[in-house]
């Protein structure tokens, strides 16, 4: 898979090689197709076609940033919870929040490595201590009907947690679609060679469609950088799960000390 940096570049050369593309064809056109009546019927035509491709970009980064905003904060907020509710039920679920704790320093490790390159989404060892958690809820027995409810919930909660790890496995795979990204570079390609086809070639002109050319590129890379959300140059942030992971192991140090004295 092309990282969302090259492919960024790729877009910014095609742009602009459409742009240089438009500028040769001028040169070897007749005078007499380069009317003012054809220069109009291209400029309206060509602002039908900025429309769509204004839309549809903006559409784009729209779902991206919307995709990677629901990741943030989620995974975090349910382990919370669900510690929460087992601490509340009493100490016989200890053993299910220590192993709840491990799951969160491992889910923490997983998600935000020192090495980018290094992120697991989908690793199967730490969802195992997820299953874990789950037995050892599950060999809790309830004494009255407010324990079985408190042992619902935490259940629920747990299958939760697992939903979102698979959400997060598949998170990579559910970009934008390849086809219409390449019909949007299409457009774009088009209306820019549309751009140099009257317009004379000078430094000015030319940086420019430069300028357009790249802010474009950098919109297309910024969207695949959010579809990404970890690992890339624009991620997911770690501060709500290290908040998590903080907050448990702040409670278990309380709980030793509290056991000590």
């Amino acid at each position: 898979m092309f990282r969302p940096l090259v492919i960024g570049f790729l877009v910014f050369a095609i742009i602009l090689a459409g742009a240089f593309a438009g500028a040769m064809v001028r040169r070897r056109v007749p005078e007499h197709h380069l009317t003012e009546e054809t220069k109009n019927l291209v400029s309206v035509s060509m602002a039908v076609v900025a429309t769509i491709s204004a839309l549809v970009l903006g559409l784009l980064l729209s779902n991206a940033n919307n995709s990677f905003n629901a990741v943030q904060g989620q995974l975090s907020a349910e382990i919370l919870r669900l510690d929460q509710l087992l601490r509340r039920y009493g100490s016989d679920t200890k053993s299910a929040r220590e192993t709840l704790r491990e799951y969160a320093e491992r889910k923490r490790d997983d998600l935000f490595p020192k090495n980018p390159a290094d992120v697991a989404l989908g690793n199967q060892s730490t969802y195992e201590l997820l299953q874990e958690v789950e037995d050892l809820v599950l060999t809790v027995k309830a004494a009255n009907a407010r324990d079985e409810w408190w042992l619902a919930q935490a259940m629920t909660l747990a299958s939760k947690i697992g939903d979102t790890r698979f959400i997060l496995a598949q998170h990579t795979e559910q970009g934008t679609p390849r086809a219409a990204l390449l019909l949007l570079v299409f457009w774009l390609t088009f209306l820019f060679a549309s751009f140099t086809l009257f317009a004379p070639s000078n430094l000015l002109s030319t940086a420019t469609l430069t300028l357009c050319a790249l802010a474009i590129a950098g919109a297309v890379g910024m969207i695949l950088e959010l579809e990404r959300g970890f690992g890339g140059l624009v991620q997911v942030s770690p501060l709500p799960m290290n908040h998590a992971v903080a907050v448990l192991q702040a409670e278990a140090r309380n709980e030793t000390a509290g056991g000590h004295t």
